[in-house]
């Protein structure tokens, strides 16, 4: 894969590590459907490149990524693409609940689950931003390293939404904290990210490319199969802890609050909400 500048991902080796950049950075890289199947492409190169070892996922600019594309013009929700996570029809030409939960199946909870199964280690370099959907891709990936300046929200309870597709709140934040997330909506800090064991490095934001990379390497000397089986490991005591058949459930709250949301304004699944209004309303 080349690397040029109007890609929406980019993706280089660095020895053993895949470097793997999403690269909207004029959108802050949210995520619309292009940008899904174009790391869906960059992660498939790494996983058949047998000099990669590791896989870093970053964003370029000042964020790492302000979640699901809501707002630009980009915005390519109406657009079919070659499906890759699920067996379900194409949700262009469908209505309603049908047409949502076509898209979000395969788009958002199916490809992070994906993600998620990939058998080398993912490593998440998060800088500035890391909102709502973006927040699906971090913890999609084994190990997060976090710049000072980094900070987190699910602000989707302001949409009447009960958190984003990939649900694993509680199991990346604990339930208490999942619920102070949920219920406030707002930014908290790398610092408090790391304190309630969703990150795992905390650097300064001049040293989060080296930092990480460094611990790519560190990782990458270790036997490939052995790392693979010991990621399938853990994710399987995460899924015996409830994790898979906890977001199948809440994937059904989601789509209950888009239905309700679309009967009681308009049609509109959002609920009214915008990128703008959906903004944390205090820095934390």
């Amino acid at each position: 894969m080349n690397a040029a500048a109007d890609e929406v991902v980019r993706y280089e080796r660095r020895g053993r590590v895949a470097l793997v950049t999403m690269n909207r950075p004029e959108y802050r890289n949210a995520q619309n459907s292009a940008m899904t199947y174009a790391l869906d492409d960059a992660f498939r190169a790494a996983v058949d490149d047998d000099e990669v070892g590791v896989i870093v996922l970053a964003g370029e600019g000042k964020h790492f990524s302000a979640g699901h594309d809501i707002g630009t013009p980009g915005r390519d929700v109406d657009i079919s693409f070659d499906r890759k996570a699920v067996l379900w029809w194409d949700h262009v030409g469908r209505e309603g609940g049908d047409k949502r939960f076509a898209r979000e199946a395969e788009v958002y909870l199916g490809m992070c689950r994906r993600w998620r199964e990939i058998p080398k280690p993912t490593i998440a370099s998060v800088q500035g931003a890391c909102i709502a959907g973006a927040l699906m891709l971090a913890w999609s990936c084994d190990m997060i390293v976090a710049s000072e300046d980094a900070f987190f929200s699910d602000p989707v309870v302001r949409m009447g939404i009960p958190g984003v597709e990939y649900f694993a709140h509680p199991w990346v934040l604990g339930p208490r904290a999942a619920k102070e997330v949920l219920f406030t909506g707002e930014r908290f800090s790398a610092a408090q990210a790391k304190e309630w064991g969703m990150v795992n490095r905390v650097v300064p934001r001049e040293e989060l490319e080296s930092s990480t990379l460094e611990l790519a390497e560190q990782v990458a000397e270790m036997p490939g199969f052995g790392l693979a089986l010991a990621k399938k490991a853990v994710n399987q005591a995460e899924d015996l802890m409830g994790m898979r058949s906890g977001m199948d459930s809440v994937f059904g709250l989601h789509h209950f609050a888009h239905a309700h949301n679309a009967e009681v304004h308009g049609g509109d699944s959002l609920g009214g909400q915008d990128a703008k209004s959906m903004a944390s309303r205090k820095q934390g």
